[in-house]
């Protein structure tokens, strides 16, 4: 069944959709989306089981790609540049896999078309999001009055400042003031197995190769999601796939280098 999202609309021109990654909304591409609304109609959309959007009780990437077929047809939405980061650009893969027709460009911003969970603990996040989302499930936030507090606990397993302030935007309070998160915790805890391994080489190999639209991957060299030896398997699926490496960046490349991130987008659109 599909959810109707939440979403953050800006500017006028033709259409952009920004799909965000785990644990991100559509605040988290207000700058970008800021800058691109300037030429592009932007819509920044929350994904089910995050931000203002509905939670579900399925978080599979078939359902978040007929979430966003829905979007479409809700804002009477021809086509679309589609631009999708981490997860997000695997249900942009999804969705204009499905959807062709739909789609002007396709950007996939440091996420490869690959099974992530067989990897070792130096080239997967597998471990790290299992971490997270356990972390997140036992706390109890109806006994929490700070954010520090919560900083406290989660810097119990998690030593990033960055990654820990990043999941603290997912803190919201209710009407008696108590806290509560804008995730759907148990929900992608359940499906973090499916969120890390699909829309894989084995998934495209019925619908390779993928020509009716261009497409562009942005990774951070920093990064470790797009390696040199996943750039085949990328052009076996999309023979005409643009790569472009954006120094100094790791996997948030769109805001670790916003302005090489936006110089790339832009490059892809008008080439496309």
């Amino acid at each position: 069944m599909r959810v109707s999202l939440k979403f953050k609309k800006m500017g006028s021109g033709p259409n952009m959709v920004i799909l965000h990654g785990l644990y991100g909304s559509s605040d988290n591409w207000l700058t970008i989306g800021k800058h691109l609304s300037e030429s592009y109609t932007v819509y920044l959309l929350n994904l089910r089981n995050h931000g203002d959007s509905p939670n579900a009780d399925v978080h599979t990437f078939e359902a978040m790609s007929e979430d966003v077929a829905g979007f479409f047809e809700e804002q009477e939405l021809d086509k679309a540049t589609v631009l999708g980061h981490s997860m997000g650009g695997k249900v942009a893969m999804h969705f204009a896999a499905d959807y062709p027709d739909k789609v002007n460009c396709l950007i996939v911003a440091d996420i490869a078309p690959k099974d992530y969970t067989e990897l070792d603990r130096s080239k997967s996040n597998f471990h790290m999001h299992q971490t997270i989302l356990e972390l997140l499930d036992e706390l109890d936030l109806s006994q929490v009055e700070t954010r520090k507090e919560i900083d406290q606990y989660l810097a119990t397993k998690l030593d990033a400042v960055g990654l820990r302030q990043f999941l603290l935007k997912n803190i919201k309070r209710t009407k008696e003031g108590k806290f509560m998160w804008r995730l759907n915790v148990p929900v992608l805890k359940k499906y973090l197995p499916q969120i890390i391994s699909e829309v894989n080489a084995e998934w495209f190999e019925d619908r390779k190769p993928i020509l009716r639209y261009p497409v562009t991957f942005i990774r951070g060299l920093k990064s470790k999601y797009i390696n040199d030896e996943d750039i085949p398997a990328i052009e076996e699926i999309y023979p005409d796939a643009r790569i472009i490496d954006i120094p100094d960046a790791g996997h948030w490349l769109h805001a670790e280098q916003p302005k090489l991130f936006l110089q790339a987008v832009l490059s892809c659109v008008q080439a496309g």
